[in-house]
């Protein structure tokens, strides 16, 4: 269970520090920094748009990592109870 909170927590720090991180190729960098000059929000677009498509393969391996973990480990807890 300990585990258990130490992923979510995890997780959560890696949320909350990708949203600061913002990556960006420099022709997007430079029509997002424009647009926050003359008041216009759709820099964040394109920053949320970003963080969007980076995160998205990470947590679908995480999830079937985990889920995958998970299996395994029952599948060993089994074990050990017929031994």
């Amino acid at each position: 269970m300990n585990k258990v909170f130490k992923i979510i927590f995890l997780t959560l720090l890696i949320l909350v520090v990708a949203h600061v991180a913002y990556s960006q190729c420099a022709m997007c960098t430079e029509v997002a920094d424009e647009a926050s000059r003359n008041g216009n929000s759709a820099g964040d677009g394109i920053n949320k748009g970003v963080l969007y498509l980076f995160l998205s393969p990470y947590l679908i391996v995480g999830t079937i990592g985990f889920i995958w973990w998970r299996s395994r480990r029952k599948a060993q807890q089994e074990l050990l109870l017929e031994a």
